[in-house]
């Protein structure tokens, strides 16, 4: 077998491997990933090679890049994140967002958040897939919007104080006090990016 068939058969080896970390059908991560369940198994078996454009699909589908897919790294074990190692995230004025889980994303996804006084997660409130989500506030106050913007129910947790949510409900965090705020986010399954 030549270098490019061998090529292929790793990198169907490895999509294989994290779809099987993520617990997920051929057919979750075709339709995610917007291709026929019998194209991706033939991507796991070395069948078949997929283009750049596919593979990104089917990396933001496990939760990964297309990197991650190539990369000679094991798949599984443990990792170790240092606080100041943490992959720092882009966020609005006064606001700092790390992924604290590393990928590829398995299970769970966690962020860690900072805000200024007055700072929040943004003017308008978003989502991001359909999974459970759960604010756990851990130093300071936090005021959590949840809902449309129509009929948003907002909520004040201090220390220790966390909610559970679906990330498909529109939400936002505002830190109105006049300390920094800190929070983790807890996400399972890991949402698309």
């Amino acid at each position: 077998m030549g270098a490019p068939e061998a090529d292929t058969v790793r990198l169907g080896a490895r999509i294989r491997a994290y779809r099987a970390m993520r617990q997920m059908t051929l057919r979750d991560l075709a339709g995610q990933a917007g291709a026929s369940a019998g194209f991706i198994s033939q991507l796991e078996r070395g069948h078949t090679s997929a283009s750049i454009g596919m593979l990104r699909r089917i990396a933001g589908a496990l939760g990964l890049t297309v990197a991650d897919l190539f990369s000679e790294g094991e798949v599984v074990g443990h990792r170790l994140v240092r606080r100041s190692d943490r992959p720092e995230l882009p966020t609005g004025p006064g606001t700092r967002k790390y992924l604290i889980s590393q990928r590829p994303l398995q299970n769970l996804e966690i962020y860690s958040g900072e805000f200024d006084p007055g700072a929040s997660t943004g003017d308008e409130s978003y989502t991001h897939g359909d999974s459970q989500e759960i604010l756990l506030v851990l130093r300071g106050r936090a005021v959590l919007w949840i809902g449309p913007p129509e009929s948003a129910v907002s909520y004040e947790l201090g220390p220790g104080d966390s909610i559970e949510y679906r990330t498909s409900t529109p939400h936002r965090v505002l830190n109105e006090g006049a300390d920094p705020l800190e929070v983790l986010w807890m996400i399972g399954p890991p949402t698309p990016s």
